[in-house]
């Protein structure tokens, strides 16, 4: 089984115990996988430990319902928009088992020594009594995922049939000869299903004895495999009607359908985006924010479809482009240390468009869209991190007609350099964040670019574009 659970590190070595007799004399007590969850996750909320390390923006809406259904011992569905966080918050399910559960040695399916399903395991309990070898088996890898496709299987999933051991011999009515699917191999751990409503209808009839009878059945073999699992899936609204639906006997045998959503607050954004954003090059907070408030925009504006919905995934890829855009300036300017600026973001902007799906009547206005939203943005955080910073010193500047040229390939001497000493500097770079000590001069033209374009935007300066280059003026 594929482990998920990048933060499931192997924090302890197994225990020192080899058989079923050693274990039955250590006291050791055979708990269901929902036990264990129940269990752990009632210790976590006593200590006032997070259950759900890296989930953002659920704390009072989403985060309770898991919790209630996981305590009820309840399969669920996830169900909301791409880029929510849905997989993420599945495989933080995980956390929630035992650090090391003993195994049967050997077992496809993970049976515990106390309580042995498959018929090799049974036999073994038979022949060899507290002989029986026993290994340790560590949450990382008690975590199952499958994508559904069209293309998905019954046996992928439960199991089928494994011709190469009726070539050895066996018959076909020797349970023993049945290769175990996806759900079985998951036994006495965690499985999520992305996308359910892509399974063939016929496919999820399949998962009926799982969720409710808690068993498999293989091509009509007389064989109840009593599973031990938690079965987790999510789902796309728009799924219901358009690329397939959950058949309702099936959404009858789920505990519970928990709806999922972008998060609520623009600081959860930036929070999200600063968590999950690989970044080549240093994107300072303001402009964290400012990619934060244009995914907002986008999710409130009349001409996207949200029904579709508006990724998380785009303010991250938004400030990881921004950070290569940096990190190109440097590379060809032989420029040191390259921080983003808001400069950069308008043609990352053009590369993210697939990310967006437009109402019908807006096609040939996307950028035009984009741009206005941008604005829009900028404009919001702008006001929101310098209202009341007095920029009469930015101003005084292109009072006597010069101007200050910016753009992709300006490096943050040359910027600097064209406006000098400017007077309220330091008051800018506090209200945006940047700390006093160890100031750097692209750190500073961040700033100072962003001020220009907030004037802009304020009308306190006009911005031209003359042959690839922002010319800001009076």
């Amino acid at each position: 089984m594929v482990s998920y659970a990048a933060s499931a590190h192997l924090t302890s070595p197994p225990p020192e115990l080899t058989s079923l007799g050693q274990l039955r004399a250590s006291a050791h007590v055979h708990r269901t996988v929902k036990a264990e969850i129940r269990a752990n996750l009632t210790a976590k909320l006593r200590s006032g430990v997070t259950a759900f390390p890296g989930i953002i923006g659920f704390d009072d809406t989403v985060l309770p319902e898991v919790e209630t259904s996981l305590l009820a011992g309840h399969d669920f569905v996830l169900l909301g928009e791409r880029g929510q966080g849905k997989t993420r918050l599945m495989r933080t399910l995980v956390q929630l088992l035992d650090e090391w559960t003993p195994v049967v040695a050997g077992c496809e399916i993970n049976d515990h020594p106390y309580a042995p399903a498959c018929l090799r395991c049974r036999r073994l309990v038979r022949e060899v009594g507290d002989d029986l070898p026993v290994g340790w088996l560590h949450r990382a890898r008690r975590y199952g995922e499958k994508l559904a496709t069209p293309d998905t299987s019954v046996g992928d999933l439960i199991g089928d049939v494994d011709p190469t051991k009726v070539a050895e011999g066996r018959t076909l009515g020797d349970p023993e000869t049945v290769h175990y699917g996806l759900l079985p191999r998951a036994n006495r751990g965690i499985f999520g299903i992305n996308e359910l409503p892509d399974l063939a209808e016929r496919i999820q009839v399949a998962l009926f004895n799982v969720l409710e009878e808690r068993d498999i059945q293989v091509r009509g073999y007389a064989l109840r495999l009593p599973l031990d699992l938690l079965l987790v899936a999510s789902a796309n609204p728009e799924d219901y009607t358009n690329r397939g639906r959950i058949i309702t006997p099936l959404k009858d045998r789920f505990g519970a359908e928990i709806r999922t959503h972008y998060p609520l607050d623009i600081a959860d954004e930036a929070v999200l985006v600063a968590q999950e954003a690989e970044l080549v090059a240093d994107v300072p907070s303001h402009l964290v924010e400012v990619v934060a408030r244009f995914t907002d925009e986008l999710r409130g504006s009349a001409a996207v479809d949200q029904r579709s919905g508006v990724s998380a995934r785009f303010a991250v890829a938004a400030a990881e482009g921004m950070a290569g855009a940096a990190l190109r300036r440097g590379a060809l300017r032989q420029e040191d240390n390259p921080v983003a600026r808001i400069g950069d973001l308008p043609a990352v902007l053009v590369t993210l468009q697939g990310k967006v799906e437009f109402e019908m009547g807006e096609e040939g206005r996307e950028s035009e869209v984009l741009e206005h939203l941008f604005r829009l943005a900028v404009a919001s955080t702008y006001r929101e991190r310098l209202s009341g910073v007095d920029l009469a010193g930015f101003t005084a500047h292109f009072t006597e007609g010069d101007t200050v040229q910016t753009g992709p390939l300006v490096t943050s001497h040359d910027l600097l350099q064209q406006l000098g000493t400017v007077p309220g500097l330091a008051a800018v770079l506090d209200g945006l964040g940047v700390g006093e000590d160890n100031v750097s001069p692209g750190q500073v033209a961040a700033a100072v670019e962003f001020v220009l374009e907030g004037l802009h935007l304020t009308k306190r300066l006009s911005k031209d574009s003359v042959d690839g280059l922002t010319v800001y003026g009076g």
